[in-house]
This record gives C-alpha cells, structure tokens and sequence, in this order.
C-alpha cells in the first residue's frame, strides 16, 4: 500500500507541537507529576470525553472557530489521556494508535493508495463498507450479533439510529418512509392508551420508547440525522424562551404569567 512521502511527513503541520502535547501528558501522569491527572483512570476520564465532544458539536453549530479550536484541543486531550494511561499498564501507546488509524485510512482508501477506482461519492462509501466487512471477517472471535458493535453507552439516540441501520442492510426494514408515519400514528395512539383514565406507567414507558425508536427510524429513511434535528430544536427553543423572558421582564415575571399570557408571548418569538 502506497504511503505518504518522508518529505511530506516531515511537514505535517503540528507535528512538533503534538510532539510536545504527548510529552506534557506523559509528565502529568508521571511520579512527580499532577496529583488530579495521575489519580485518574479509563472510568473516571470517559464522562470528560462525552462532555468534550458535545462541546465540539455546540461550538461548530455556533460556528465560533476560535472557540473549536481550543474544544478539539480539549478533546484531543482525551486521546492524549487514555493513550499515556494505557501505555503505562502496558497496552498500547500514542504511537500504536496513530499507527493503526493510518493503516486503516489507507486499507479504506484503496481508490487513493491503491489500484481501485471510485468516481463519486456513493462508490467510496461502498468500498468503505466492504473494506470494513473483510475486518470484521478476519478477526479472531466473531461477535455473538451484527447488532453487537453497537455499543450500548452510545447517547440512545444515537445508538437507535445505528441499530436501525445494521437491521436495514439484511432488510429488516420499512420499504420507505410512508410505512413510518403510520407506525407513528400507530405508536402515538397505544401511547395515548396508556396514559388515559388510568395511567400505565410501567406500559407508557415503553410506548414512549417504541414512539422514539420509529420517530429515529423515520429520520434514518429521511436521510436527516436525528441527534442534529433534536440539537437544533433545542437551540431553537431557547431562542424563542429568551425572547419570551426578555418580553416578560425576569424570570420571576415569566413565571407569573397566565397560560394566555405565556402562550401569546411564544407567538411573539415565533414570528420574531
């Protein structure tokens, strides 16, 4: 497989400044180093990692650059982290795990470093998905399901969206999104059973969760990603709540509001 020239990796820009970045957090950890960086473990740092790369999301929907480079930073810190730890109990090192990605960027990418073609983008994802597969088939314990290399501590969202998919490339899937629309309204009204006189709480709580998992299936089909049309109407929320809160005067205003009173201010911000 073709690789990058030694002049071009020379000039890489960065490499020197993540030189140091290994260094310092290799300093940290070591016996003279922070007493918070070395009490820390796997366990204790992943809840970091998460928050960090929400952060990133946040600060590229913002398009606030300046503050994306320093979250990269803060989540390239996260791979500094678990790399200098894992080195220490003998696992792997920063340099195995740069090493492994090239060569997974370059097996990926037969149409760059190798003789394949690919000419558009629809095609590199098919070589993509099938390099992936041949990985799958050469290692030495299989997984027990398909379902199985999607992790469990992925945001559920998320892991719905995956779980959907996998199930789709055996055809366990609606034919097009006109079958999802009815199984929401299907899903909305057995909610709406279990929420009515009698409350089902214990039964509610799966319907919702059914209601969820089609609603993410229903984005899959769309081809729009659901995580970011949940983050942008979030975002979309808070900005017509803080017009909302600005109308009314304090917060202590807004909450004294009537229902009429709050539902005209909301119309307000809409059209604002």
């Amino acid at each position: 497989m073709k690789r990058l020239p030694e002049q071009d990796q020379e000039s890489v820009p960065g490499a020197s400044a993540l030189a140091e970045s290994i260094a310092l957090m290799a300093r940290l950890r070591g016996p003279d180093g922070c007493p918070w960086d070395r009490e820390q473990t796997f366990d204790s740092i992943k809840r970091h990692t998460l928050e960090e790369t929400y952060e990133v999301f946040d600060a590229i929907e913002r398009r606030a650059w300046p503050e994306l480079k320093d979250e990269l930073g803060d989540l390239l810190l996260q791979v500094l982290f678990y790399s200098q730890m894992a080195d220490e109990a003998g696992y792997f090192n920063i340099g195995d795990v740069a090493a492994n990605l090239n060569a997974k960027l370059i097996r990926r990418h037969p149409h760059i470093f190798g003789s394949a073609v690919a000419e558009n983008a629809e095609a590199v994802k098919a070589t993509w998905d099938a390099v992936k597969q041949q990985e799958k088939a050469a290692r030495p314990v299989a997984a027990e399901s398909m379902l199985d290399d999607v992790p469990r501590s992925m945001p559920a969202m998320i892991e719905a969206a995956k779980i959907g998919s996998k199930a789709a490339k055996v055809g366990f899937d609606w034919p097009d999104a006109s079958g999802l629309f009815a199984k929401l309204d299907e899903e909305i009204a057995e909610l709406k059973a279990e929420v009515g006189d009698e409350p089902n709480h214990e039964a509610a709580f799966e319907e919702l969760g059914d209601l969820l998992f089609t609603a993410v299936n229903l984005a899959r089909h769309l081809k729009l990603d659901p995580e970011f049309a949940l983050r942008a109407a979030n975002a979309k929320f808070r900005a017509r709540f803080g017009v909302m809160e600005r109308e009314a005067g304090s917060a202590d205003a807004l909450a004294a509001s009537s229902s009429e009173e709050l539902e005209a201010m909301w119309q307000r911000a809409k059209q604002k």
